[in-house]
């Protein structure tokens, strides 16, 4: 009663008064200014500067209800009551420390909003924080941060690139945005690039088969790009990047709007056109590139805070690389070798909550992804639609149980250049374009079944024209006799159905030949996770550990197999079984006056089993890690060192290749300055490959790209092939960048 007694007088005020009013303050926590909290009164918001401070205004005369929230703080509540002058300033106000460091809300675990903290389902959160310390131009760099990600490239001259997670590769990663499955088959090599990272809230990666509420493609883990709210976003921001490779990247972003309908634009522009060969092969060490990306979201303030919000983005992409004298009249030629991508992408995000006393929301997604390519003398020339929607009820039932169902259904377009669409044989080629759809529906319970346990029971079914009924359930239990320790346990299965041609780039660069030996099968994997959670928080300091133990096994897993023969690729059913397991252990600190400490390393053992043989999958290393150290200095001055270390990774090799089969312990490190002139204006510069580390011979025979001459004896004994899937780090050495930051309330 209390609350709806001020907002029905903040409400009849705002229409009675005339007089507005600004309330400003400052944000502080036990170990100073909590920069970047969001700060909501009333209907309007923002978000506190550098240093903590904020003010939100104009308001109307009368009763509102001040938040903070902030990344490691308890959320901060008050009732105010706007008097009817200029300014009302809150002084400093006080959030006390979290007995986690990461408690902010999360979605991709359970669909359903619940603090990282209590959420059954282990969910790991990358934050813009953490985007400052290793700036990039693209977010597929950001995610490799977290601990057991890795970003891959595929190609060492068209540079496409995919997310590997626990060392599954990156078909069997699901990339969402704003919780819709916007990314995924022929866009998941682009589907990173081009988000401007100024409109990121928070990326959530979840590890494991998430195929019980997302269905197809959740088959080894999510990762789920949450987008800013525009009532909360500030009205200006900038981020300006360039590097010494002559490298430019800009990410604009402004929010208009502060009443009752409010709008986020965000525009990202990315330029490399300075060819470099640093290693002498006579090709381009990274692929060129003009990017454009048009970013825009419009949110409805409703009656009872209902949802409705529409998202839309645009993608133009130009990209080539191949012998430094190519140029686009060579495309397709065979005097010069080159592969060149075109791509022209569009994406449509909706959400709308219905006006019934129940939570129903109605989520709807549409995309479209043309691609115009050339790998060599080889043309690829594609187009998928895809539409999306469901439809989300949530009930809690006696204070014990949440639950949540839906309806959901998946319709894909997808038609390209190459046998994967068309039917019977030359002269009588006839185009068949896929069409599938893909109906499905879920359940889940959420029961908490004491104040330190939660059990969580889901369950989908979803209907494929070719496989039938296909079924995934996942259970999820959660421990924690404490605020300082959290155990998870977290069983699943996870399916998808394979198109090939849309996730193997690898089979169009010209080079190989692709031969699908057999009627594929869906694959099917089942998962089980062991997670425990440690924190020693204090007044001064925080330490926390997180360790997980993991296995994945799959059925009817796809192959391609690179081995057998060094001009085709064949693809065919596992006659076996995979295996994908081992373990993973995070540690974050902040210790004394500033300094903070995230590392984390992942022993993975990833392979497949016939009979008797077993064979370690590529490009799957047995060690990985990451860390990032940040040391606060006098003066506003951050110093930030980032890096990613990896053990031996099998590599697809030739018969008699004289380069290893398997690749070195490698690092790639970073180091940065930052300097805050105030909380609205920030300078940045580094070194990124501080060890200037690049991969050893990534072409084979790049002096004969068309293998002219790979049949001869006498100059080629070996009958080696021209290849470009020896690729396991980015060719780019040590090189130097610059930039500079800015946000306007």
């Amino acid at each position: 009663m209390r609350w709806t007694a001020f907002v029905m007088g903040g409400l009849l005020c705002s229409c009675g008064a005339q007089a507005q009013a600004v309330i400003r303050g400052k944000v502080a926590g036990p170990e100073g200014p909590v920069p970047f909290a969001a700060v909501r009164v009333g209907a309007l918001g923002t978000a506190a500067d550098a240093e903590g401070r904020f003010h939100v205004g104009p308001l109307p005369t009368g009763g509102v209800i001040l938040r903070i929230v902030a990344m490691g703080h308890h959320q901060l509540e008050r009732v105010l009551h706007v008097p009817a002058s200029d300014t009302l300033d809150l002084g400093t106000l006080q959030l006390d420390a979290s007995a986690t460091a990461l408690d902010e809300v999360v979605v991709t675990g359970t669909l359903a909003p619940v603090s990282r903290d209590a959420s059954p389902v282990p969910v790991e959160v990358i934050t813009p924080a953490l985007f400052r310390k290793n700036p990039g131009p693209a977010l597929l760099d950001a995610v490799g941060m977290v601990n057991g990600v890795r970003p891959q490239f595929n190609c060492s001259v068209c540079n496409t690139g995919d997310i590997h997670i626990n060392g599954m590769e990156g078909p069997y990663t699901l990339v969402l945005i704003d919780g819709m499955p916007i990314v995924s088959g022929l866009s998941t090599v682009y589907g990173l690039s081009g988000i401007p990272t100024t409109l990121i809230e928070r990326v959530e990666v979840v590890k494991g088969p998430g195929s019980a509420l997302y269905g197809s493609e959740a088959m080894g883990g999510i990762i789920n790009v949450i987008t800013k709210d525009p009532v909360l976003a500030p009205r200006l921001s900038l981020d300006l990047m360039s590097t010494s490779w002559q490298e430019h990247n800009a990410d604009v972003g402004f929010a208009l709007g502060k009443g009752r309908l409010c709008s986020l634009t965000g525009m990202n522009g990315f330029l490399y056109d300075a060819p470099r060969d640093d290693n002498g092969d006579g090709f381009t060490d990274m692929t060129l590139q003009k990017r454009v990306s048009v970013f825009e979201k419009l949110t409805l303030l409703r009656p009872a805070k209902r949802v409705a919000s529409l998202a839309m983005r645009v993608v133009g992409e130009d990209r080539w690389g191949g012998e430094m004298n190519w140029t686009p009249a060579f495309a397709g030629g065979d005097s010069i070798y080159g592969e060149t991508i075109a791509t022209r992408r569009w994406e449509l995000i909706g959400q709308y909550q219905l006006p019934f006393a129940e939570q129903l929301m109605l989520q709807v997604s549409a995309n479209g992804h043309h691609q115009d390519s050339w790998y060599g003398t080889t043309p690829y020339d594609a187009v998928q639609r895809v539409l999306f929607a469901q439809l989300v009820w949530r009930h809690r039932f006696v204070h014990r149980h949440s639950v949540l169902a839906g309806l959901a259904y998946r319709s894909t377009f997808y038609d390209d250049n190459t046998p994967a669409t068309s039917t019977g044989e030359a002269p009588a080629v006839v185009n068949n374009a896929e069409r599938r759809p893909l109906p499905g529906l879920f359940l889940q319970d959420e029961w908490s079944m004491s104040d330190r346990s939660v059990l969580l029971m889901g369950y989908r079914l979803d209907h494929d024209r070719d496989h039938g009924l296909v079924q995934s359930p996942r259970l999820a239990w959660k421990y924690a006799p404490s605020g300082r320790f959290t155990l998870r346990a977290h069983a699943g299965t996870g399916y998808r159905v394979v198109n090939l041609f849309t996730e193997d780039h690898a089979a169009l660069t010209g080079a190989r030949t692709v031969v699908i030996a057999e009627d594929l099968l869906p694959e099917r994997s089942w998962n089980a996770t062991l997670n425990a959670v440690r924190k020693w928080p204090g007044e001064k300091r925080f330490i926390g550990l997180d360790a997980s133990l993991f296995v994945t096994r799959f059925s009817n897993r796809i192959l391609p197999d690179y081995d057998t023969d060094p001009d085709l690729i064949v693809y065919r059913n596992l006659d076996g079984y995979g295996i994908a397991q081992g373990a993973s252990l995070n540690v974050e600190a902040r210790l004394g006056r500033g300094f903070r400490a995230n590392a984390g390393a992942t022993w993975m053992d990833v392979f497949t089993r016939e009979g008797a043989v077993r064979e370690d999958q590529v490009f799957a290393p047995e060690w990985q890690g990451t860390f990032a150290l940040s040391q606060d200095l006098p003066h506003r001055f951050t110093v930030d060192l980032t890096g990613q270390w990896y053990g031996p990774l099998r590599l697809p090799v030739q018969p008699n290749d004289f380069r290893p089969a398997y690749s070195p312990w490698y690092a790639l490190l970073n180091v940065q300055v930052r300097h805050r002139f105030n909380g609205r204006f920030e300078v940045y510069g580094g070194v990124k490959n501080l060890l200037d580390f690049v991969p050893a011979d990534p072409l084979m025979r790049p002096f004969d790209p068309f293998d002219r001459t790979a049949d001869d004896p006498v100059s080629n004994p070996n009958g080696y092939s021209f290849d470009t899937s020896y690729m396991y780090a980015p060719l780019q050495g040590i090189r130097g960048f610059l930039g500079v930051r800015m946000a306007l309330d």
